[in-house]
């Protein structure tokens, strides 16, 4: 660790009185940011080693290395375990909607199926995982229909979603069962994702809380718009976390590949709306109850090659070096610290 990071308060501590601090993580970044992570962070997330392609690549065929890993590196450091995520139209092997004879699988038989990976998954981790992402960007971003269009759908209809807390909640009573999704303070979405949650909770579905994704960035989304939605959320009586954030330094439609370093004013902006947004989160403490970044420090970010492919991206708090950033610093100052 270096000088200047040990003369910084940790970040978990920074908001120890009002929600965990997360981070996501992989086999590699657990080592490379080993220190870091232990030091600041008292909750990580899978990026992807929990996803129903990581673990169950086959039928009958389960791989646990990877994500037994980050479960190892959770108990190691005394953190805290989100699991993500149990049902996505992404990442999911093409066998699980296929029957045995390459026709596409009934109803029932893709129910049986789900069923039976909730219950391998959660079950094996039921020791280590406080609460997992169960069902995952369901909601179609554009237009009047409600869900997205899926294999998913598709076979069972919206009957998966029920299904999948069902059978979380009867691996694991005890895990909070979270609903996750993106663009999630964006009004449109924001009112389709209450709508999907309010019916849920009306047919009496476990589930307890709901994923702010916030992948957002200096220009979106706005503040207003971000209170609006912890509001409309909240107002289910349900917890909320933000399970993915991380603050672009450009506009989504920014194609932009020259940047070898941030422009100047890039991480004074930051800085601002991180300050901004996190006095926000302060206020809602009450039903906010962890906020998880989508990685720990700019040397590793899924934002370098998204939406721009091999494009340098710095979203985070802390530099590539894992040094604090001025963003850092406007937290600090922020609690007082």
């Amino acid at each position: 660790m270096s000088s200047t990071e040990s003369t910084v308060p940790a970040l978990k501590d920074l908001f120890a009185n009002d929600f965990r601090i997360g981070a996501a993580v992989n086999p590699h970044t657990i080592r490379t940011q080993e220190n870091l992570l232990a030091r600041h962070y008292n909750s990580i997330t899978a990026e992807n080693e929990m996803k129903f392609v990581s673990v169950h690549p086959e039928e009958g065929t389960y791989t646990f290395d990877e994500a037994d890993e980050l479960a190892a590196f959770a108990r190691k450091h005394g953190m805290a375990l989100r699991g993500h995520t149990l049902v996505w139209h992404n990442q999911t092997g093409d066998w699980l909607f296929k029957d045995s004879q390459g026709g596409p699988a009934s109803k029932t038989l893709l129910l049986e199926r789900l069923r039976s990976h909730i219950q391998t998954v959660v079950g094996r981790y039921k020791q280590d995982i406080y609460a997992w992402d169960v069902v995952n960007e369901v909601i179609a971003d554009e237009g009047d229909a409600l869900l997205r269009p899926s294999k998913w759908l598709d076979i069972a209809g919206p009957d998966f979603i029920a299904k999948a807390f069902e059978y979380a909640h009867e691996a694991d009573p005890n895990a909070l069962l979270f609903y996750n999704d993106y663009n999630e303070s964006h009004p449109h979405k924001r009112d389709k994702i209450y709508t999907l949650v309010k019916s849920l909770l009306e047919q009496g579905v476990p589930i307890h809380g709901i994923g702010l994704q916030a992948h957002w960035n200096l220009f979106d989304p706005s503040l207003d718009d971000i209170r609006a939605a912890i509001e409309k959320y909240a107002s289910l009586g349900l917890q909320l976390q933000l399970t993915e954030l991380d603050m672009s330094v450009f506009e989504f439609e920014d194609k932009r590949t020259d940047l070898r370093a941030p422009a100047p004013g890039m991480l004074e902006r930051q800085a601002e709306k991180y300050e901004a947004v996190f006095r926000v989160l302060k206020e809602y403490r009450e039903v906010i109850s962890g906020v998880t970044f989508w990685g720990a420090a700019d040397d590793y970010t899924w934002l370098d090659d998204f939406p721009v492919r091999g494009r340098k991206n710095w979203p985070f708090l802390f530099d590539e070096q894992h040094q604090p950033k001025p963003a850092y610093d406007r937290l600090v100052n922020l609690t007082g610290n």
